[in-house]
């Protein structure tokens, strides 16, 4: 008989994972389960050129329909409620033609866990009112697009990329835009100082209020979101509310079903979880990572392609083991950050180009005299670079990566 590997949740790495499969040599069925009515698609796009009207959902397509009739892979829209590992059953609830849910059972020979992760919600008064949003899927970016006209005040609670990356979108689309911070400082969670005063000079520039150490502690409209009121006592006006104040993996349906979960799904390096016929890839696993030599839960793009490329030869038998650089970016203005690695734990950081005035550098981070991270805007080259330079281990001094009158191609170690 034909086996079946049932995928659950229509992610990024389910894209990867599927077709992955196929090239690993699964000859089954593959089943892909989603909560959402649309291809697996890329979200990073979400709040730019898909909220501006530059694309359509089509166009955010990771891969098109045909290319899964081709590998035969099926699409089901459904919410798996509950795994029976004893079984190997998942139950699947969906929406049927008239409103109501039906519950059907399926059976799976392996199992992947791709649940990705969700939008971390905020309990305040108002918080339900028309025009306050959060942006985690297409029909988030739908609901804020009749909201959004030039000349409008849009307010963004949270400084990290996504609550960034909104407001640089909302500005070029002519709103003016404020952005609250709880923290000291915008993306205190996820970067170093100099690049949090970076990105707060280049909003300034851009005409965006950034005002930090402030706490909402409710939103303010009839039906309609009016502005936003803070602990402190202050009021900002707002047509248009963004909450963007981090993401929370997606566990619980594995949780449930007895798997080990600690800050996401746990797999080893070969995303095999605590069941032999279960794997897991993306935002929802926690991982080991051999270059840092600690556990990790990746909010990235990358982690989850490659991820769902080591889960799929996995279930097909073949041990690949998992050993990338974790590496992010993030699309601002005319800007793009590239960041090789994680900063976290630094002692020394080196500035290669003018951080203070230009649009462009490289900020490279250093523990212990090992270089470790990059954080490099506009600089394509210098990321190469320091993706090669952390993967493989090499040792270089911080005044050759500083100086610019040495070209990037010879700073290699020979």
């Amino acid at each position: 008989m034909s086996k079946r590997c049932i995928i659950v949740g229509a992610s990024h790495a389910a894209a990867q994972l599927a077709p992955a499969l196929r090239q690993a040599g699964w000859e089954g069925e593959i089943l892909v389960v989603g909560d959402e009515p649309y291809l697996p698609y890329h979200r990073p796009p979400l709040s730019k050129t898909f909220l501006s009207g530059a694309k359509s959902v089509e166009d955010l397509f990771i891969r098109p329909a045909a290319f899964y009739e081709k590998n035969r892979v099926e699409f089901r829209t459904g919410r798996v409620t509950a795994i029976n590992r004893a079984e190997k059953t998942l139950e699947l609830k969906s929406g049927g033609a008239s409103g109501e849910e039906s519950v059907e059972t399926l059976n799976y020979d392996k199992l992947a866990l791709c649940t990705g992760s969700r939008v971390r919600k905020i309990s305040i008064p108002g918080v339900e009112l028309e025009g306050v949003h959060y942006l985690r899927d297409i029909q988030d970016v739908e609901g804020m697009k009749s909201g959004v006209a030039e000349g409008k005040q849009a307010l963004i609670v949270g400084g990290g990329y996504i609550g960034l990356e909104t407001a640089s979108a909302l500005r070029k689309l002519g709103m003016q835009v404020t952005v609250l911070e709880m923290a000291p400082r915008i993306l205190q969670r996820v970067a170093a100082p100099e690049l949090s005063n970076f990105y707060t000079r280049i909003h300034t520039e851009e005409g965006v209020n950034i005002h930090t150490n402030v706490s909402v502690s409710s939103i303010v409209g009839d039906t309609q979101v009016k502005g936003v009121c803070c602990t402190d006592g202050r009021e900002y006006p707002a047509d248009l509310v963004v909450i963007g104040v981090g993401i929370v993996p997606n566990v619980e349906l594995a949780e449930a079903a007895g798997l080990a979960v600690d800050n996401g799904i746990l797999v080893d390096e070969y995303c095999a979880t605590s069941d032999s016929d279960i794997v897991a890839a993306g935002d929802c696993t926690n991982h080991f990572n051999e270059i840092y030599g600690v556990r990790l839960r990746l909010e990235s793009v990358p982690n989850a392609s490659e991820q769902g490329k080591v889960a799929a030869s996995s279930l097909c038998g073949v041990s690949k083991a998992y050993n990338s650089l974790p590496w992010f970016w993030s699309d601002q203005y005319d800007l793009k950050l590239q960041i090789a690695g994680l900063s976290q734990g630094y002692d020394q950081v080196f500035i290669r180009g003018d951080i203070s005035q230009s649009r462009s550098f490289a900020a490279f981070y250093f523990k212990q005299g090992k270089l470790i991270s990059a954080d490099c805007v506009n600089r394509p080259q210098e990321f190469m670079l320091s993706k090669k330079l952390i993967s493989q281990g090499l040792e270089i001094a911080p005044e050759r990566l500083v100086d610019e009158s040495i070209p990037v191609k010879l700073l290699l170690p020979v």
